[in-house]
């Protein structure tokens, strides 16, 4: 039995038992009944548009659920070729570089170091690289770069 249906079976019993809407206690008991059918057609009415709003919703998600497939059909996890990221790293070599500020030790490419500079990625400080075409040694078999072996010193 439905909200709306046990306030009418209310308003019945009200009327089956001749209560007098004149006397004080018959429009207490009317007002009482007047005020439940309101809340009972009001309950009802939200009872409808939550529904109407589940479907709704329950349409959306589908409608999202096809987008989806179609979107991301062509990245399927299972398809993806991890090696070739591994590959890539490998070849590309790393230097380890200690910031003078923070002391943290990040991993730079050859790439980063010929841009000059990069930003350490703990404290911010800028980290400047200078590579000179010749060393202060003198030597010319260095393995610093510049042509000279620093082994013997």
């Amino acid at each position: 039995m439905t909200v709306t249906e046990k306030v009418s079976y209310l308003k019945g019993l009200a009327e089956g038992l001749g209560i007098d809407e004149n006397e004080k206690n018959g429009k207490v008991i009317k007002a009482i009944i007047d005020v439940l059918d309101d809340l009972a057609f009001t309950v009802a009415d939200l009872e409808d548009g939550f529904d109407e709003l589940i479907e709704q919703v329950d349409a959306i998600d589908e409608d999202l659920g096809s987008l989806e497939d179609d979107f991301y059909e062509d990245e399927d996890e299972d398809d993806y070729d991890y090696e070739d990221d591994d590959e890539e790293l490998d070849d590309e070599e790393l230097y380890e570089v200690t910031c003078p500020s923070c002391g943290d030790t990040i991993c730079v490419t050859e790439d980063m170091l010929d841009e000059g500079s990069v930003n350490c990625p703990n404290c911010g400080e800028l980290l400047e690289f200078d590579f000179d075409d010749e060393c202060d040694c003198g030597d010319d078999d260095c393995g610093c770069g510049c042509g000279h072996d620093h082994d013997h010193e």
